[in-house]
């Protein structure tokens, strides 16, 4: 696409104006970076950034860590680990699925494998995903054409059985390159990546133009978004700012777009039963309540919520229908679990949501639209 200077985005944002007036990207990091499976990998934990820039093998041998590529980039395997993995069963994996000195068989060595001997016989599910968990205890996965000299880390290395089984003088060493790789090392490599993307697009549509930054977002990302006049997406339970348990929407800025819940998000009376010590620190801390916190989200609660949003300063406070129904005793579901419109995790509940009411009954619901209607003028939006 950058061969011809991304025309085809620039013909979608064309065609796109003709309907709309704004549009989000989704996943607005993929600018900056995508994370990349391959493909002999089952889980997304084998993945990495791409791109990003690798960890030379003298940077380990700098610190003095003890490295070696088979320790390192191979399953670290050993009967404790096994024992743990798959207990009573663990003679039969090492039989079946191992040869001599704890080393996976040809035949078993990615996880692509696995799938596929467990989808010829699909009778262990808990053999099947410890296997995977055994492929993928690596620390460093070897950049592509390197020749052993170059590599990236696995995400949450230091949770690995292998990182934990190593002396504590490189745990220490690996620890700080590993935030250096994921929190410094790539901030303007990857904010370079984006300016070289974004700012041909943005620059091809008059449409407002927002995005989903959430996730384990970069520091150059917020900086990128503002200079090209981009709508941030501020989440209540989903903070940005390291040590906080929620957001608030006075803090949201001006260039941003807030909202209590998404489509892959609970609702806000869904969410208010889910963790009830949590419930009670956001009645508590965000809220100004006291006293007993009432178990169910009650309609004002619901409102109260949905009021913090809508005077955000924030440039757009947005609402699934389902958290404005929510402040109506009469027209909310009764069960607020029925709510929620995907839920990323589940295969059984992929976007399956349906009204409960057509639009015929909410235009003759008079009280409820008049009182909303005069919230949102009350609120200036």
């Amino acid at each position: 696409m950058q061969l011809d200077n991304f025309s085809w985005w620039r013909k979608r944002f064309e065609q796109m104006s003709n309907y709309f007036d704004a549009f989000r990207i989704d996943h607005i990091l993929g600018f900056f970076r995508i994370w990349s499976i391959p493909l002999h990998a089952v889980e997304g934990i084998l993945g990495r950034f791409v791109p990003a820039i690798p960890v030379h093998i003298n940077e380990l041998f700098g610190r003095n860590i003890s490295f070696s590529y088979h320790r390192y980039c191979t399953p670290f395997i050993n009967d404790e680990i096994l024992y743990n993995l798959f207990g009573d069963e663990t003679q039969y994996v090492k039989d079946t699925f191992l040869e001599e000195g704890n080393k996976l068989k040809e035949a078993f060595n990615t996880q692509r494998k696995v799938e596929a001997y467990f989808n010829y016989d699909n009778s262990n599910e808990k053999i099947k995903i410890g296997l995977y968990d055994l492929i993928s205890n690596i620390i460093l996965i070897e950049e592509e054409g390197s020749e052993g000299t170059k590599f990236h880390f696995r995400i949450a290395m230091d949770q690995t059985s292998s990182f934990q089984h190593l002396d504590a003088h490189s745990q220490q060493q690996l620890k700080e390159l590993y935030i250096n790789y994921f929190y410094r090392r790539q901030e303007d490599f990857w904010k370079k990546e984006a300016m070289h993307k974004l700012p041909g697009r943005r620059s091809s549509t008059n449409m407002l133009v927002c995005g989903e930054d959430l996730g384990m977002v970069p520091s150059c990302v917020p900086d990128v978004m503002k200079q090209l006049g981009i709508l941030s997406l501020e989440i209540q339970r989903m903070p940005k700012k390291a040590g906080t348990e929620f957001f608030h929407p006075n803090d949201a800025p001006y260039l941003s777009v807030v909202t209590p819940s998404t489509h892959d998000m609970s609702t806000i009376r869904g969410w208010w039963e889910e963790d009830k010590v949590k419930t009670a620190r956001f009645y508590t801390n965000i809220m100004g309540q006291h006293g007993d916190v009432p178990f169910y989200c009650e309609t004002w609660i619901n409102k109260e919520i949905i009021l913090q949003h809508l005077y955000s300063p924030a440039m757009w406070s947005i609402f699934q229908l389902q958290d404005l129904l929510g402040m109506s005793k009469k027209l909310r579901r009764e069960n607020p679990h029925e709510e929620r419109i995907n839920e990323p995790a589940n295969p059984a509940h992929y976007w399956n949501y349906r009204m409960h009411l057509n639009l015929e009954e909410l235009n003759k619901e008079t009280s409820f639209n008049e009182e909303l209607n005069k919230d949102i003028s009350a609120s200036g939006r």
